[in-house]
């Protein structure tokens, strides 16, 4: 004997047959679009369209990197603020180095032609 439909469970049916339409009604739209080479919005994406990315100036990301910075350190259990590393001093050639730089690549370029022109 087959179970009796009720009301209730004629519409619980109908809206879960409605639920399985709408979702092969947007893949079919999907397809279509990959066949014409367009982009398919579905109507669940543009009822909430999707809020625009805020731009923050360089002097922002600046003070944000900071405190990030500022953050991390204490979590790390450090209590000074992160300073800039001393850097060494720039070493400078002295001009009779620099004489023998220039005197080795020209004696190899020079060793270069002659070794080609023979």
């Amino acid at each position: 004997m087959p179970a009796k439909l009720t009301n209730t469970i004629i519409e619980a049916a109908i809206d879960g047959f409605e639920a399985q339409k709408h979702k092969i009604d947007v893949q079919i739209a999907e397809l279509r679009a990959l066949l014409t080479g367009d982009t398919v919005q579905s109507t669940e994406a543009s009822a909430s369209p999707a809020r625009p990315h805020r731009k923050r100036s360089a002097a922002v990301r600046k003070r944000m990197a900071a405190a990030q910075k500022k953050r991390w350190a204490t979590v790390k259990g450090q209590t000074e603020e992160p300073t800039q590393k001393t850097s060494k001093p720039k070493r400078k050639l002295s001009a009779a180095g620099r004489a023998a730089i220039v005197a080795a690549s020209k004696k190899r370029w020079a060793d270069k032609k002659a070794a080609t022109k023979e």
